[in-house]
């Protein structure tokens, strides 16, 4: 097998064979074909496209380049819950609580973020003592018995995607349909659950801007899943302005607390109650998704959803004391309010000028060397079609230097557009795909 008859083959726009695109993925990972040589196939990938079965085939070849998860000391159904990414994303902080309540086995292991603010397991570390890192036999034992346990990535996931994507990155071939889906999956495949639920992302605080484009990767994404003997669904929702009212990991933190505590905002509680039950149906816990909306509102209401999540910190050694006194959790040492001095209503807020406000803060990483401040962060006051006075703030941002201050209050600025007519909330929720 030659490479060259590789390139030349998706070049003439034929289908690569699964050992083609074996002989590809490992040899590259081993460093057996040169970059000038993938680049050149990733090129003719960009321009002729992938099939089903090439991407499939794909994903599972980079999922097997490295560590693939076991679960199967697990019983029964291992559901996990992948988000493309966005602005006061905390999701997974109220679902995986809320799903292991209603009896679902939640065994994930997150990243830590790199850009607007921490990911999961950085928010996690909010609370005093949680550790991020557990035995295997641990980990097993605290899912079979308490349906949950939220770890960072270990071992070597799925190399082949690190350095493809790196060549991707500065070849110009990033954003083809294909090999983004088989990017994302490949991770998750490879992380060894048994259902996946995704959370896709669309607009200006999320990598996919346009609708299509969303619904478009939600479906390679659902179809490679589903493809390969994982069953895969997706929720595709807006990200046009920031999730919720809270941007940075322990105000997000406090946020998530008071969603499971039925007191959350209501764009954070609808898309939570939309994926919680969607999971549910995946593990094959409720006959319908109105059966599993019930379930799922009924934990909230009636605290058992609050109750497994101080259960779940105690577990891995947090402080579960800050689920009921925020004192316990970090504290940025000023906060002011900002004020825009228009009268008006929120016509749009652009959503990663707020996420790059939150970054200069502290709450976010330039670099994978950065640290970040956990108590950092903005809690956004008026959102798209809200109306706001001359005097009335739009949002407290919490803070621990002057400079920085003015720093993300001069983005801020910029993130908000008023009109004097009255405007009509957007929807969250755009397409649910199976």
């Amino acid at each position: 097998m030659r490479m060259y008859d590789i390139i030349d083959c998706k070049k003439r726009g034929l289908a690569l064979t699964k050992e083609e695109i074996d002989f590809v993925v490992q040899g590259y990972t081993k460093g057996d074909i040169p970059d000038y040589q993938v680049s050149a196939l990733l090129m003719a990938i960009y321009f002729q496209g992938m099939s089903l079965e090439e991407t499939a085939c794909l994903t599972m070849a980079m999922a097997s380049s490295g560590d693939q998860i076991d679960l199967s000391p697990i019983q029964g159904i291992k559901v996990d819950k992948h988000s493309t990414g966005g602005v006061g994303d905390k999701t997974t902080i109220v679902l995986a609580p809320l799903v292991a309540a209603a009896g679902a086995k939640v065994a994930k292991m997150s990243g830590r973020g790199l850009g607007h603010t921490g990911g999961t397991i950085d928010k996690l570390e909010s609370f005093e003592g949680f550790k991020v890192e557990l035995t295997e036999e641990q980990f097993f034992e605290n899912v079979n018995a308490h349906h949950i346990a939220v770890v960072g990535q270990s071992g070597d996931l799925a190399p082949a995607d690190k350095k493809l994507y790196a060549l991707r990155d500065v070849t110009a071939t990033v954003d083809n349909m294909s090999l983004i889906a088989s990017s994302i999956m490949s991770k998750k495949i490879a992380s060894g659950a048994d259902a996946i639920c995704l959370d896709v992302k669309c607009g200006t605080g999320a990598f996919m801007k346009k609708l299509e484009d969303a619904k478009a990767l939600g479906k390679a994404m659902v179809d490679i899943g589903n493809h390969v003997g994982r069953q895969t669904m997706a929720v595709v929702s807006d990200m046009n302005q920031p999730l919720g009212y809270a941007v940075g990991n322990a105000l997000e933190v406090m946020e998530a607390i008071n969603t499971l505590r039925g007191k959350g905002p209501e764009d954070l509680t609808l898309l939570t109650i939309t994926l919680a039950s969607h999971m549910l149906m995946l593990a094959g816990l409720a006959k319908d998704v109105e059966a599993a909306k019930n379930q799922i509102q009924d934990l909230l209401s009636t605290g058992a959803a609050i109750d497994k999540l101080k259960e779940w910190i105690k577990l891995q050694g947090g402080d579960e004391r800050a689920v009921d006194d925020f004192s316990y959790l970090p504290q940025a040492p000023y906060h002011r309010d900002f004020c825009l001095n228009q009268i008006g209503y929120v016509e749009a807020i652009n959503a990663e000028a707020v996420g790059k406000a939150a970054l200069v803060l502290g709450a976010g990483r330039e670099t994978k060397e950065s640290s970040i401040d956990l108590a950092v962060g903005i809690v956004i006051h008026k959102k798209i079609g809200d109306k706001i006075n001359v005097d009335e703030p739009v949002a407290t941002i919490y803070y621990n230097n002057e400079q920085k201050y003015n720093l993300a209050t001069s983005i801020l600025e910029k993130a908000y557009k008023i009109s004097d007519q009255q405007i009509e909330k957007p929807d969250l929720i755009y397409d649910i795909i199976h």
